[in-house]
This record gives structure tokens, C-alpha cells and sequence, in this order.
């Protein structure tokens, strides 16, 4: 007795798990990786100082022309031809047919017909985009003077942007630079700012000795990329470095009583 009221307890047990298990699959959401069957998969990242825009589309299939609706034709009434006795014709005179010489003809072979289907195709592309490169300038051009600011700036814009179409999306790039400057002398400066002339000079160094100096800015690139309203990061940094070599010299020396 005791099996089988611990039965008949167990049977509803199992019928309602079980409902609740199907429903669950029947309203699961189709994993991420599904979306970029029917939709376009789309990558931005930085490769060798590079900007790689990938694109990936499956199962595009080619839209069939619609078919234009044929004219309906209306039948007119045949008109009655009344039948007139034929003529009778002379018999033409017989002439001997020559037999065919094989040896002239030539045989043509009749071309394949072969019919094409048009079915799904996977669209897969791969963009490079370069970053520009900047030239330093600095003031004074020549004749830099110990213990005299030099003012250092570059011709690198605020902000990077393009518009890249790719397998029949539009994809936005946009990148920002930041500087990192060593002026030759063991000092170094790091800014967002790619600075400027006089008066409005924003980079600036003072050299106690003189001599020749190797000046080096890299420049660091990092930004976004915007699909269909989604902004995202871009994956990885894209460094250019300039270089560029001033002459520091002594200034003039005063005696002074």
C-alpha cells in the first residue's frame, strides 16, 4: 500500500516538471551566434599600427525580379475565306541532284546549355584604414639658445573620423589622440593637446646645456565605432612616432662691471 500512494504522489510530480521543462524550451531566446547568420557581423579593432574594419554577412540571397503581368489578349472573329479552286500548274522539269561531298562540310557542335541558380551567399570583407602621420614644428625654427623656452607643437587634428560601407553596412569610426613627448634630454611630457604657437603655445622645454637633441612624439589613437545606433570600443591602440633634431647653442655672454 505504501508503493503505491508513494506512486500515485510522484506521477503529478513528474507531469508537472515535465511542462515546465518543455515550456521553458519553447521560449528560449536562439543564442548570439544566430543573429550573425541573418544579420551582418561586424569587427573593429588595430593590427600593425592599423585601424581592421571585418564584415561578415551569411545567407544573402539575390531578390528575384517580379514578374510583370502578361497582357490578356481578346480574340477577334476570323473572317470567313471563301476557298478558291487552285490553278493547275505545269510540271517543272526534273534536274539531277548532285551527290554530297562529305569532305566540305563541316560539322558545328551545338553548345551546352548550362542553367544557372542563383542561391544564398556568404559576403565576407576586410577594410584597412591608415591614421594620419604628424610632422613636429617648434619655435624658434633654428638658433635655439640655452636656458630659452622652445615651444614644441603637431599638425595631428582633435579627433579622427570616417564613414566605412562595408558588406551593405555603414559603419562610423571615430579616434582621439593623446602625446607623449621626450625632448631629448631625459624629460618627457604627456597631453591630450597637440599644442600650438606663440602666444597660445601649450608644450614647451627649456634646455640647460647645449648640444644636439633627438626630439621624439608618439602619438597614441584610441576610440570608438558606431553599428546600427551601438557604440562600442575599439580593440587595441594605433602609436605613430615622429621624430625630429635641434641644435641647442650657448647664448651671448655680457661682462658686466
Amino acid at each position: 500500500m505504501s508503493h503505491l500512494i508513494l506512486r500515485k504522489r510522484l506521477i503529478p510530480i513528474i507531469l508537472i516538471s515535465s511542462v515546465v521543462l518543455i515550456s521553458s524550451l519553447l521560449h528560449a531566446q536562439p543564442a548570439q551566434a544566430a543573429n550573425c547568420v541573418s544579420k551582418a557581423c561586424i569587427d573593429v579593432y588595430t593590427q600593425d599600427g592599423q585601424i581592421i574594419i571585418e564584415g561578415r554577412k551569411s545567407g544573402v540571397a539575390k531578390p528575384k525580379p517580379t514578374p510583370k503581368p502578361k497582357p490578356t489578349l481578346v480574340q477577334k472573329p476570323k473572317p470567313i475565306v471563301k476557298l478558291m479552286p487552285k490553278p493547275t500548274r505545269k510540271p517543272k522539269a526534273t534536274t539531277a541532284i548532285k551527290p554530297l561531298n562529305r569532305a566540305k562540310v563541316k560539322l558545328v557542335p551545338r553548345k551546352k546549355v548550362v542553367s544557372k541558380v542563383t542561391s544564398g551567399v556568404s559576403l565576407n570583407d576586410r577594410l584597412v584604414k591608415l591614421l594620419p602621420t604628424a610632422s613636429i614644428a617648434r619655435q624658434p625654427a633654428a638658433n635655439a639658445i640655452v636656458n630659452v623656452p622652445v615651444i614644441y607643437w603637431c599638425d595631428l587634428p582633435k579627433v579622427f573620423t570616417t564613414k566605412v560601407a562595408i558588406v551593405g553596412e555603414v559603419v562610423d569610426v571615430t579616434m582621439h589622440p593623446s602625446f607623449l613627448w621626450s625632448f631629448g634630454d631625459g624629460s618627457f611630457f604627456a597631453t591630450t593637446k597637440a599644442g600650438a604657437a606663440f602666444p597660445q603655445q601649450e608644450i614647451s622645454h627649456t634646455y640647460s646645456q647645449a648640444g644636439t637633441y633627438l626630439v621624439v612624439m608618439v602619438a597614441t589613437w584610441g576610440g570608438t565605432w558606431t553599428h546600427n545606433g551601438v557604440v562600442r570600443a575599439i580593440t587595441g591602440k594605433v602609436r605613430k612616432v615622429s621624430l625630429a633634431t635641434i641644435s641647442v647653442a650657448n647664448g651671448p655672454t655680457r661682462l658686466i662691471q
